[in-house]
């Protein structure tokens, strides 16, 4: 008799970025074995890091900062070991953000360039669902191209700059736009490195099929 697949396992960073559970929840859910923990050595091993974020985008870079998560993530990349960001998280994988708590531009962790901005739109924060436009060859929105997703933001990337040659792949890192008000970038498949502005864990059967195709492959 063939014994059962062992599920992976993935870490959900633990910095003090809000309520977690519900992400663990959703990835148990999906199949894979969860650990909540700040410890970055667990980080470093698992299958999969999850980096959550909700808030200010300040407070949520000190938070990763205090947990050494530029390194984990650093490292973990060197190695194409995957990572999925997600909302703040997406947003600290730039170079940096508008949104600060002295005035002045804070600093993100350049994993791509360019900087995350507030949305030019009649009502801000962006709350609800909303669709997106995936690109071709997507794995993570595989079998939900078409559905929606649920954001609350404030801030995003308008714009994206890395060219084909600062991938992680070989191929072009693949982004999926959405809009409120003006465009912005909604997710991103770059290698082992991906982020969505969305939170997967509160897109109900959409996000949960997302979070699945991402255990999937890990």
């Amino acid at each position: 008799m063939t014994a059962p697949a062992a599920r992976p396992h993935v870490v959900v960073l633990d910095y003090g970025s809000g309520n977690v559970h519900s992400a663990v929840r959703a990835l148990e859910r999906v199949g894979a074995d969860v650990e909540l923990t700040g410890d970055a050595a667990a980080a470093l091993a698992a299958d999969g890091l999850f980096v959550p974020g909700v808030g200010n985008f300040h407070a949520c870079l000190r938070g990763l900062r205090a947990a050494d998560g530029p390194r984990v993530i650093d490292i973990r990349l060197a190695g194409g070991r995957p990572v999925l960001g997600v909302c703040v998280g997406m947003q600290a994988l730039f170079d940096g953000s508008s949104e600060s708590a002295g005035g002045q531009p804070e600093e993100g962790l350049g994993q791509w360039p360019g900087s995350v901005d507030r949305l030019d739109a009649p009502v801000v924060p962006h709350m609800g669902w909303s669709s997106v436009r995936v690109p071709e060859g997507t794995r993570l929105f595989a079998g939900v191209e078409d559905q929606r997703f649920y954001f609350v933001h404030s801030y995003a990337a308008l714009a994206w700059h890395l060219h084909p040659e600062g991938a992680f792949a070989a191929v072009a890192p693949k982004v999926t736009w959405a809009t409120h008000g003006t465009d912005f970038v909604a997710a991103v498949e770059n290698g082992p490195l991906s982020a969505t502005q969305f939170h997967p864990e509160k897109s109900g059967d959409a996000g949960a099929h997302l979070l699945e195709n991402w255990v999937r492959s890990l």
